[in-house]
């Protein structure tokens, strides 16, 4: 996906629109609990007050159904964000409407305004045209750097692109497109997938879509033991989908068909109850009693995953191996999430894609040692099932 960046266009003295997640975490005192999302669109909007551009920021944040609701303002961002970039922001009362064009045209080179929350509108989540034009209005250079809300068609990611000759993709969901893209496209093999997680139901597109580019994938999660079950093993009270396990079979059997190496654990850690402080131990998984329930993979199972990310030199990890909130069933997640660090030193390619994989090395301690992380959770999840986005689709080529 070739589009243009934010490096390709010049935005001094211009009415930059610019398109972030600002979605933040925040307590029950209105206090961001965790700043990274801010922190990640930084780059892009240096850029553009670098430049000498007049710099109009528009989010979401939470759920507030296309209604104003106090308890979603972004004000609370205004006040980080100004922090962070040592420069005032200028918190606007809305995100359309006569007072805020009269704010945007009053503007200074350098200057930055801040949109209230964009879903405070149903036209935002309903991608109405009118909103898209109104929004589009404010600006004369649009950049979307919201890789998090990619995957939908909005009024403020889709719909205002048609309204404006310059929609470019911010540094964020640049990056984005050249791991995840290249990875896709043309990966340094050996290639390895390890996707984890609870269903294979919400992993099937991406299996199907990767088992065009990889050579090994390492299975872990819940969803093993629906294969499992599919082999005619023992799996206790451990999470099955019955009705998947015809399509466990099919997978099993594309991928001898293909030449890919797809592994399953050869032992599980088994606790009575998905609980803190229960007893826990590692069986095979020709030895799971019907008493018992499948929480994460066993040591050996981590040693022989760790064996093939070391000989990779691509490797995109997305989903889990157990229950890795709670730190007795965190082990096999951890050691993943340890063999990735080392493969990265080593020189290969380690991605990992958003949601529970981005919280799970973040658990570790280890984000700084990953090629990258992907900020979206379903847009990457998207992306790697080979579907379109419309929030990058829409950009200038």
């Amino acid at each position: 996906m070739q589009k243009k960046s934010l490096s390709d266009i010049s935005t001094q003295g211009k009415r930059v629109l610019m398109r972030v997640d600002f979605n933040v975490p925040l307590d029950d005192n209105k206090k961001i609990t965790d700043d990274k999302r801010i922190v990640e669109s930084l780059p892009s909007i240096r850029k553009v007050l670098d430049d000498g551009g007049r710099l109009i920021l528009m989010s979401h944040l939470g759920r507030p159904k296309g209604k104003v609701n106090p308890e979603y303002s972004l004000a609370p961002v205004a006040a980080r964000l100004a922090e962070l970039i040592d420069c005032p922001v200028t918190m606007a009362k809305d995100c359309v409407g006569t007072e805020v064009m009269k704010q945007v045209l009053a503007m200074q080179d350098g200057e930055v305004l801040l949109l209230e929350n964009l879903r405070f509108h149903a036209e935002e989540e309903g991608n109405d045209p009118d909103f898209s034009r109104e929004l589009a209005s404010l600006g004369e250079v649009y950049v979307n750097d919201a890789f998090g809300t990619a995957h939908r068609a909005h009024a403020s990611t889709e719909g205002i692109t048609h309204y404006v000759q310059t929609a470019v993709a911010g540094f964020l969901i640049e990056r984005e497109l050249i791991y995840l893209g290249k990875a896709l496209q043309e990966p340094e093999r050996p290639f390895v997938a390890i996707l984890g997680g609870s269903k294979i139901s919400g992993k099937i597109d991406v299996l199907e879509n990767l088992f065009k580019k990889v050579d090994t994938v390492l299975i872990g999660g819940a969803m093993v033991f629906t294969f499992f079950k599919a082999q005619g093993h023992e799996i206790g009270k451990s999470l099955v989908e019955e009705s998947k396990i015809e399509l466990a079979l099919e997978i099993l059997d594309q991928a001898k068909q293909k030449g890919i190496k797809l592994l399953l654990p050869t032992d599980v850690i088994l606790a009575p109850a998905v609980a803190d402080n229960v007893n826990f131990y590692a069986a095979k998984i020709t030895d799971i009693p019907a008493d018992m329930i499948g929480v994460d993979i066993g040591p050996e199972t981590a040693e022989i995953y760790r064996n093939e990310i070391l000989a990779s030199r691509t490797v995109l990890w997305n989903g889990p191996m157990g229950v890795f909130e709670i730190d007795n069933f965190a082990g096999g997640t951890m050691a993943v999430a340890r063999a990735l660090a080392e493969a990265t030193t080593k020189g290969a390619t380690t991605i990992i894609g958003g949601g529970d994989s981005a919280a799970a090395i973040a658990k570790a301690g280890l984000a700084s040692e990953m090629t990258h992380i992907s900020t979206g959770g379903g847009a990457s999840l998207e992306f790697l099932e080979g579907k379109e986005l419309p929030g990058i689709s829409a950009l200038n080529d």
